[in-house]
């Protein structure tokens, strides 16, 4: 039986609450995408309510000026202390659903504070949607608890398939949670801000600070340095590429809890730290090539603002290095998860500095191409057909 749609051509003012547990002041890839969606639904006239945990102490102590907002309380996670699982009552969250009156609840996150609001929602009878943003249940082998990978799997999907839909950011990770059992999912792929990320930001002084003259090749890394994002492989490949080009620097930016470790058996890497907004951008720009070896990504943020950033890139082919990346044109790519052959790329791309111009330009230009704007008609689109759908 078909699904009954209430859509019309003229997108009509939709109230959205947001649930998550990660957001801004946080800086990760699933806070920055929330944070633009969030502020990019309001410039397009839409209200939206974000509910999650506090943080950081100085929380709620200036009001958002493009969203109303909900501060839980907020529990560290343990070994990942640097986020926080969000605790609120369903008496709190009924009182939200009363005072903001939503038309569709968004629950970004599957911790806690998600769990109480699918429940509440649904008990509620408040039209609720959910996206996928990050591969939990992938984790557990990195942190020693492989044994919890299929139990979370079943749990996500138990989940996720409450909802009316789920939004994931690439085809890819649709295919595979589909052969899993996942249903209703709905892709929101992912813009950059080529405004902020672009070659013009190029640093020479910051460059100096690192070691380098103005030619000198640079390797970057941006994430956060812990055991899921498969740093190993990005030194070893530094190291491997250093015979070719003995004169290059291998530039980390970003924290966690594996730094203290890295720092020590590699004194010689640059370490630049937790950056944000433009300063970021300058460490972005002032890089020639990017690593991404990461195997736990659902999309990639990171990758898109390298190419925004106009530098050759090298990832496995999938999510977004499999979408936007092609071979030797705007950067290279490796099989998924072979590790030798990401090493073999890495040579490749030492090899081939003469095309390193060209590849950077287009970079640059596929970036261009990732605008916000047609995302977020897409999402106000899928989300009032799965709010006007009869369950």
């Amino acid at each position: 039986m078909p699904v009954p749609l209430c859509l019309s051509n003229n997108f009509p003012i939709v109230k959205i609450c947001l649930v998550t547990e990660t957001f801004p002041p946080e800086i990760n890839g699933v806070s920055m995408t929330l944070n633009r969606l969030v502020n990019g639904l309001s410039q397009k006239g839409h209200e939206i309510h974000v509910i999650r945990p506090k943080q950081f102490k100085t929380d709620g102590e200036k009001k958002p000026e493009a969203y109303t907002e909900n501060l839980v309380f907020g529990v560290p996670i343990p070994g990942y202390d640097i986020l926080k699982l969000g605790i609120a009552g369903f008496g709190e969250l009924k009182k939200n659903w009363k005072s903001f009156e939503p038309d569709v609840i968004h629950i970004a996150t599957e911790g806690p504070l998600g769990t109480q609001a699918l429940f509440s929602a649904l008990r509620n009878k408040v039209p609720v949607v959910s996206s996928f943003h990050t591969n939990f249940h992938s984790y557990g082998k990195h942190y020693h608890l492989g044994w919890l990978t299929g139990i979370g799997l079943a749990g996500l999907k138990y989940f996720h398939n409450k909802t009316r839909l789920t939004f994931v950011p690439s085809e890819d990770l649709r295919q595979d949670l589909e052969a899993e059992g996942f249903k209703n999912l709905k892709i929101m792929s992912r813009g950059v801000d080529t405004e902020l990320f672009s070659p013009a930001k190029r640093d020479l002084e910051l460059r100096k600070t690192w070691g380098v003259a103005e030619d000198q090749p640079v390797m970057i890394y941006v994430g956060r340095l812990a055991g899921e994002k498969n740093i190993p492989l990005a030194v070893k490949a530094y190291e491997q590429v250093l015979p070719l080009c003995p004169d290059m620097k291998f530039v980390l930016i970003g924290d966690g809890p594996l730094r203290g470790s890295i720092e020590k058996a590699h004194p010689e890497l640059i370490f630049a730290g937790m950056q944000r907004g433009e300063d970021l951008a300058r460490h972005y720009a002032s890089g020639d090539v990017f690593l991404f070896p990461s195997v736990t990504e659902t999309f990639g943020n990171v990758v898109t603002e390298a190419l925004a950033s106009g530098l050759a890139v090298l990832g496995y082919d999938y999510a977004a290095p499999g979408r936007y990346i092609k071979e030797g044109h705007n950067g290279w790519l490796a099989p998924f998860d072979d590790s030798d052959a990401f090493l073999r790329q890495s040579e490749k791309i030492f090899q081939s500095q003469s095309a390193w111009p060209e590849v950077r330009q287009n970079a640059r230009t596929t970036a261009e191409s990732l605008t916000w704007g047609t995302i977020l008609d897409s999402y106000i689109r899928d989300v009032e057909e799965a709010k006007c759908r009869c369950e």
